[in-house]
């Protein structure tokens, strides 16, 4: 079989797997009650043209639900009243459809409710590739860098420049005020001793905390969440808790210090306190990179605040990481759902930073070449321990913030212990420890499962407590991360 991508699955007759199709839920909730829906007896009027695939499902009320599905994204819509993205409707009608046994028969036109829908998210799409193109301000307030639109409801435009301008500057002299009190937290905590973090408890780093959000630095105030943490995290926490105050410094340095730094450094420097471009104005004045794209794993979390999902690529010819990020409110999953084994024609456009990875989606290509005789649905290309190790170090020389890099791991064998799980390299015989915040879940007895006692591939980040496994194949991708499981923050 050759790759599957988003754009020639369906034209060319092949459908997403089920676990493809489950990667998408928001909750496992959704997935089961998506998995009893996937039976044709709920379905009428179904059917599948070309991205898109709809359906009427019989539910409580006296009219079915309107459902579907564009899979150039992909994107739902559904007339139930559920808040969840994609809601369970979505899901079993996907299901049926992955299912291959005629529950979903293939061509004709979508009815008009559908057609409707579908021409709306064409007609958008095709505007903001317009206002890419020609450098026009385009609309912000989106969800992520795969909608195409601003991020975390920053603008991408104005009509104003100048008054954005203001606005900016005035922002920066919040931030840099913010900067400048944690600082003063800072040199106090040390002026009294690390001990005296254990005493205090949470009621004076939650202070703290609510001026970083005052100062509009989201980056700071994740920085002080993480400080009044760390002494209660275990044994060892006070060397732990002078490394983080150390990077926090580094970092309220650097953002007072602006205008000393290297162009790329500061624009790192910037995304780190929470300063981003909008997406509008980054596929505008941007240099798009064309290549397809393999989606090597997914992660959701959330802050009780803001759902974050993010999705890992790696280009086939360029070789390059990519994150992309989403985001929604608590309870809703983020519109960026593009399955862990997919490879993706499009033009990604990283935002500026020392060491770019960050990206967004501007055109996907219709127009496939030709495509690769390996199939994306089989083991990826992986290095050893040594070279992963060397690759999260050069990029920690780059950017000192940095908590960890994607890497592809080959011929690892997953191995418990006492002191915590480790993938050794049985090329090599060396070996790298699993993060201990991993400890606990169960999909490393799954990854243990899928190995066999033998060597496998897993893709997962790479950093200073270690390894944390996202994907494994076997020899399609698993996810190891269980979509109820994703609840927080690693």
């Amino acid at each position: 079989m050759g790759a599957r991508t988003v754009a020639d699955m369906n034209p060319q007759g092949e459908r997403w797997t089920a676990e493809q199709v489950l990667a998408l839920a928001p909750d496992a909730t959704s997935r089961t009650a998506g998995g009893r829906l996937a039976a044709a007896g709920q379905w009428s009027g179904a059917g599948a043209h070309g991205q898109a695939v709809w359906g009427l499902c019989s539910g409580s009320g006296s009219k079915p639900y309107q459902t579907v599905v564009d899979l150039n994204g992909p994107g739902y819509r559904c007339s139930c009243p559920s808040r969840k993205f994609p809601c369970k409707h979505a899901l079993g009608l996907l299901l049926l459809w992955a299912s291959g046994e005629g529950g979903v028969p293939g061509g004709g036109e979508p009815p008009e409710w559908a057609e409707q829908w579908l021409g709306d998210r064409r007609e958008r799409a095709e505007k903001l590739a317009a206002s890419a193109r020609d450098g026009g301000p385009g609309r912000g307030g989106g969800t992520g860098d795969g909608a195409g639109r601003g991020d975390k409801g920053e603008s991408g435009g104005t009509a104003d420049p100048e008054a954005a301008r203001r606005r900016a500057e005035r922002r920066a002299q919040r931030i840099a005020a913010g900067a400048t009190e944690l600082e003063r937290r800072l040199a106090d905590l040390l002026r009294d001793g690390l001990a005296s973090a254990d005493r205090a408890g949470y009621g004076a780093w939650d202070e703290t905390a609510a001026r970083m959000v005052d100062a509009q630095a989201p980056g700071l105030e994740a920085r002080v969440r993480e400080l009044a943490a760390i002494p209660s995290s275990g044994p060892g926490w006070p060397a732990r808790l002078l490394e983080e105050c150390a990077l926090a410094h580094l970092l309220n340095q650097g953002f007072l210090h602006l205008d000393r730094l290297p162009e790329k450094l500061a624009a790192t420097t910037r995304t780190r306190v929470g300063l981003t471009t909008p997406v509008a104005e980054l596929l505008a004045t941007g240099e798009p990179i064309r290549d397809r794209w393999l989606v090597l794993g997914r992660q959701d979390g959330t802050d009780g605040r803001l759902t974050t999902r993010r999705i890992w690529l790696r280009g086939e010819r360029t070789h390059r990481m990519a994150l992309l990020l989403s985001f929604s409110a608590p309870g809703q999953s983020p519109e960026l759902a593009l399955p862990t084994g997919l490879v993706l024609d499009a033009d990604l456009t990283y935002y500026p930073a020392a060491r770019p990875l960050r990206a967004a989606i501007g055109t996907r290509h219709e127009e496939l070449p030709h495509a690769s005789s390996s199939s994306a649905l089989s083991a990826p290309e992986g290095c050893d321990v040594d070279t992963a190790l060397a690759a999260y170090g050069a990029a920690l020389g780059e950017d000192p913030w940095l908590d960890g890099w994607p890497v592809v791991l080959a011929h690892v064998v997953p191995v418990p212990g006492d002191g915590g799980w480790q993938l050794a390299d049985e090329r090599s015989g060396s070996a790298l420890p699993v993060d201990p915040r991993c400890a606990g879940r169960t999909d490393l007895w799954q990854l243990m499962a899928i190995s066999g006692g033998g060597p496998v591939t897993v893709f997962g980040e790479c950093g200073h407590r270690g390894f944390s496994p996202l994907t494994a194949w076997d020899p399609i991708p698993v996810s190891l991360l269980d979509t109820a499981a994703q609840g927080g923050i690693r």
